[in-house]
């Protein structure tokens, strides 16, 4: 007879087994959240990208399709640069402001007053939908 407690009848099973301390035994390495948060904060930072550099063409060409979904009020998807990361948004664009050099917008599928801003350094790529 096999010994491999996997291999018996459940009938066999002792059902008596204690259940042991569980997550308290875990407790004594949560006694220092410091190191915890300088842990995430270094996995963190691994993963963070430098700012893309953009060529002349590539601004240009941004620059059109910006200019004319404003035109036609269509919907835009925009890529976009933020502490290390790239996300992407879709948005109907209410002003472009060139003094500031923002592209103010409005998210789609949200409240009426979710407007964002969106510096002209930090774009990466925008798509008329």
């Amino acid at each position: 007879m096999s010994m491999d407690y996997r291999d018996m009848p459940i009938e066999k099973l002792n059902s008596n087994i204690p259940q042991g301390r569980g997550m308290i035994k875990w407790a004594p390495f949560a006694t220092m959240p410091e190191q915890f948060e300088t842990v995430d904060r270094l996995i963190d930072d691994q993963t963070k990208i430098t700012r893309p550099e953009l060529s002349d063409d590539r601004l240009e060409e941004m620059d059109r399709v910006l200019t004319k979904a404003h035109a036609d009020k269509r919907r835009i998807k925009v890529e976009y640069y933020y502490d290390g990361r790239r996300f992407h948004i879709t948005l109907n664009i209410v002003k472009i402001d060139m003094w500031s050099l923002m592209l103010i917008g409005q998210k789609t599928k949200t409240r009426t007053d979710d407007m964002v801003f969106i510096s002209f350094m930090d774009i990466l790529d925008i798509a008329m939908l």
